[in-house]
């Protein structure tokens, strides 16, 4: 570069500084020694600045540093740029020899990170003979001392001080949207320094992150066995900054505009019918349902208990329906616009892959953990499609998730604990494919009881003609299909936002008035008189849905960024657990709630009868010896339970193991 020319560029520079002085001074504000700029910006105000920045990036970049530095604003700045060209836009499949030395934008997903760890970059020595200053710059692995000095003495020279900065190595792998058809994902390395590493930062960029990574492609040599280097080199981007391409709500930027909008809207008496018809509007319908998926996003408080230990704030909330009723577009949705949204499909996860695996280092020659999907989605949500097709074992990892909100690991010789306080919202389809509407729903999902008690809600989505609705559902799915349609929605980055905005500043607390409201609500509906002669009564709901209706009702008073939580909101939450219970827990023999429908698949009614028949079968055994005629049990109960029902308990205790037919017409206890 020719001195004058250097001069210019230098002097060029310095205008666009002062002409942004008021951007420069913010950033500093915000980020200390790092000052961010544009691509856009400064390719307008100098094109041959830019240009000479894609042609020979660090020496531009150092000259940009030392006209910042000469202004006065600021000592030692770091420059980093936010945005590049798209010309310099790159899949990781296409970076070539060409591109070595160049400024490249290549995103993906973080796989592995290593470590924060200091990095030699300069060593000063003195010469013992002359007392000599020598800087050396550290630029390779290995540690270099000087060579000789200008005196003539070669080696033994004395470390008087190292600068070191703090550096981590990043593995980004392409995500698989870019790629075709079978194509394997590739991978590649990646080193962060100085503020790239800071603590912030360092959460952005935690393994499973999606980020978009903007530096200059350097080769690294590889060593061989003989100590002497290959002639082939491996790639690496020693990066200039790392921009997060998933956003937490924390990092949200609210502007005062949005506020009052926010405050606006809150105020409205719509407000529940508005956001929630924002709640995947390309699907008609479902009204209840979406609403329990808004109340998801905003969830409830955690709260400390008096022993010490803590009560979730997250909801879950389980869809089980029959096939083409919209379950995976409604989940897409929702992990598109949750934050750290994941989305995860029944067959393709693992235990491990849904809360932790312990994996062989390569690097560091040893045993690493690699966090799952619940965990990398800590405060955020996981959406869980297809879970009946699940593995049994691998859905059993879940139940600590899922209610204890940790993730413990205890494998190899890494014993540790992970949080994992995130909302679940899972799909799956009836085992026989569609609903049977006479069988209770716990025997037609492949989902264990301890399982579903811990859902807060469960919907029952049908699928059944009905001449009006289907007329709706098609007028507005062909709409879908004639494209450009306008729907009356809130846009998805202000629902965000009002999420964001309503989780950080409303901390409801239940007044007495909402309190006694639930408290009655739970009494008198596990107290109901039923019409029934049986013994035992069925339990309409247990204090799990008592917890379920208190996030619920917190959930509502941030919707209306109210820090009370009011008699409507927990009549809200009442009505839509009462819609839930109706569709999973409802007896129609008894015309009861019975939340033993929803976790066992036997109702209470039948258990009682289960019950008295295993009775009579003990009293028949001491007077009859141990092979009873069925013919006599019939005759013994015949004024207590129809044929059926007998017949139904016999298969139900052969089923148990309590008892077994060893030959026709005859039963025997085991």
């Amino acid at each position: 570069m020719p001195e004058l020319k250097k001069q210019d560029l230098e002097l060029e520079a310095k205008r666009f500084f002062e002409a942004h002085k008021k951007e420069i001074g913010k950033s500093i504000r915000l980020e200390g020694k790092v000052v961010k700029i544009g691509f856009e910006p400064l390719s307008l105000f100098s094109p041959a600045i830019t240009e000479k920045l894609l042609e020979n990036p660090e020496e531009t970049l150092v000259l940009l540093e030392t006209a910042l530095d000469e202004i006065g604003l600021i000592k030692n700045p770091r420059i980093r740029l936010i945005s590049l060209p798209k010309s310099v836009g790159i899949k990781i499949r296409e970076i070539r020899a060409k591109h070595l030395d160049q400024f490249i934008s290549i995103e993906g997903i973080v796989r592995q990170a290593s470590e924060v760890r200091p990095h030699v970059v300069n060593a000063r020595f003195e010469c013992p003979s002359c007392g000599a200053i020598l800087s050396v710059l550290q630029i390779d692995k290995k540690f270099r001392e000087p060579s000789r000095c200008s005196c003539g003495r070669k080696g033994l020279f004395k470390l008087l001080s190292k600068e070191m900065v703090d550096a981590q190595r990043l593995v980004i792998e392409e995500s698989s949207d870019s790629l075709d058809g079978g194509e394997q994902p590739r991978r590649i390395t990646v080193f962060l320094k100085e503020d790239l590493v800071d603590p912030r930062m360092e959460e952005r960029t935690t393994p499973g992150s999606r980020v978009r990574i903007l530096g200059i492609l350097k080769e690294v040599p590889v060593p061989l066995q003989s100590g002497s280097i290959s002639t082939r080199f491996d790639l690496a981007i020693e990066a200039n900054n790392a921009v997060p391409l998933e956003e937490s709500l924390d990092e949200l930027q609210i502007s005062s505009e949005d506020e009052e909008e926010i405050k606006k809207l809150a105020s409205d008496p719509k407000v529940f019918e508005k956001l929630t018809k924002s709640i995947s509007p390309s699907v008609y319908g479902y009204e209840e349902v979406k609403e329990a998926l808004l109340l998801q996003m905003f969830s409830g408080i955690k709260k400390q208990k008096s022993d010490g230990g803590q009560t979730r704030g997250d909801i879950h909330v389980l869809l089980v329906g029959d096939p083409g009723v919209a379950k995976s577009v409604t989940l897409k949705f929702m992990s598109r616009i949750a934050p750290k949204g994941r989305y995860v499909s029944g067959k393709a996860a693992t235990g491990a892959g849904l809360t932790a695996a312990v994996v062989k280092d390569e690097f560091l020659k040893g045993w690493s953990l690699e966090a799952g999907a619940m965990v990398l989605s800590n405060n955020g949500m996981v959406c869980i499609d297809e879970i009946e097709k699940m593995e049994e074992h691998d859905r059993s990892t879940m139940h600590e998730a899922m209610e204890q909100q940790t993730v413990s690991i205890s494998k190899a010789n890494i014993q540790a604990t992970l949080r994992s306080e995130t909302s679940v919202l899972a799909a799956g389809n009836p085992k026989l494919g569609r609903f049977d509407p006479y069988t209770p729903i716990p025997q037609q999902i492949n989902i264990s009881p301890a399982l579903l008690s811990r859902f807060d809600v469960i919907f029952i989505l049908r699928d059944l003609p009905n001449k009006t609705q289907d007329e709706a559902v098609a007028s507005y799915v062909l709409e879908e299909h004639q494209q450009n349609v306008i729907r009356d929605v809130l846009p998805p980055a202000f629902l965000r936002k009002y999420i964001a905005f309503a989780k950080k500043n409303a901390k409801p607390k239940l007044t007495d008035a909402a309190s006694d409201e639930i408290k009655e609500f739970y009494i008198s509906l596990r107290n109901k008189s039923i019409s029934s002669t049986l013994e035992i009564k069925p339990i309409p709901i247990t204090a799990r849905q008592l917890e379920a209706i208190v996030r619920l009702s917190e959930a509502c008073a941030k919707i209306r960024l109210s820090n009370e939580v009011t008699v409507e909101d927990t009549k809200r939450a009442i009505k839509l657990l009462k819609y839930s219970l109706m569709q999973v827990g409802y007896d129609e023999e008894t015309q009861t709630f019975d939340i033993d429908r929803v976790t066992t698949g036997i109702p209470t009614s039948k258990r009682g009868k289960i019950i008295t028949v295993k009775e009579t079968i003990s009293r028949l055994e001491s007077s009859l010896g141990k092979l009873i005629p069925t013919e006599e049990l019939e005759n013994e109960l015949k004024d207590v339970m129809s044929k059926d029902d007998l017949d139904d308990a016999i298969t139900q205790l052969c089923r148990t193991g309590d008892i077994f037919r060893p030959k026709q017409g005859f039963i025997q206890k085991l």
